[in-house]
């Protein structure tokens, strides 16, 4: 005679890598932000000291230093980068009728903006302040507008990138650009003497912040099936 079998109880299901990396950032984002609400004299006197040193590089550097400011002011500027991803939710809807990541591009992208302004308000850090400044910027100083609007539009794209299954030799190109262009901007802004060295870093964990906490409202939200992504892009390139 058999025993009734008792049926195991559900799993949970397995953290995906969002929400593992959300859960990673969360802890050194709200860190780095009350110590340097709070002040804490170390983190400052490191941060005077990496600024100080690199402006006067900055100052001994005029040809480097024009080169970091048609970089930061233009290039990797917060502005061109939101318009690469409204160029991207265009491209989304009017190639790919793809609607639902294209208004989650568009509302994370602006989502971002609104927290790094709300974030600059409510702490209220001053900018660094020179005798001989090589540039200058607008607001309060942490979180770095700059570097967190780099990080959110460019991480969001390699995330689409993922969604949609490019090809390697696109998908290798795509990283090294984001990467470039995420660290690159961020060093400028120090460089040119705008920011202190960790409203950089928190426009970057906060910026990857973003990120994470997108992918992981995109996965939980049930998406219709008429618009999950169509033919990878990988296939699109042989075509």
């Amino acid at each position: 005679m058999h025993s009734p079998t008792v049926d195991s109880p559900p799993r949970t299901p397995a953290p995906t890598a969002a929400v593992r990396a959300a859960v990673a950032l969360v802890v050194p984002s709200v860190l780095l932000l009350a110590l340097v609400a709070l002040s804490w004299d170390p983190l400052m006197d490191l941060d005077g000291d990496i600024a100080r040193t690199t402006h006067e590089w900055a100052v001994d550097e005029p040809d480097v230093t024009q080169t970091a400011r048609i970089l930061t002011d233009w290039v990797w500027d917060p502005w061109t980068m939101r318009a690469l991803a409204t160029a991207t939710v265009l491209w989304l809807i009017i190639r790919r009728s793809a609607w639902r990541p294209a208004l989650w591009l568009g509302a994370a992208t602006l989502l971002g903006t609104l927290l790094q302004q709300g974030m600059k308000a409510a702490v209220g850090r001053e900018r660094p302040v020179w005798p001989d400044p090589v540039d200058s910027a607008h607001y309060a100083a942490f979180p770095s507008g700059h570097a967190m609007t780099a990080a959110v539009v460019c991480g969001l794209l390699l995330w689409l990138l993922h969604l949609y299954g490019a090809g390697r030799v696109l998908w290798r190109i795509a990283v090294t650009l984001a990467a470039v262009s995420v660290v690159g901007v961020g060093l400028t802004r120090v460089w040119t003497g705008v920011h202190w060295p960790t409203d950089v870093l928190g426009g970057w964990l906060l910026g990857a912040l973003t990120v994470a906490l997108t992918v992981v409202a995109y996965e939980r939200w049930p998406a219709p099936s008429a618009d999950a992504p169509q033919r990878p892009l990988a296939e699109q390139e042989h075509r």
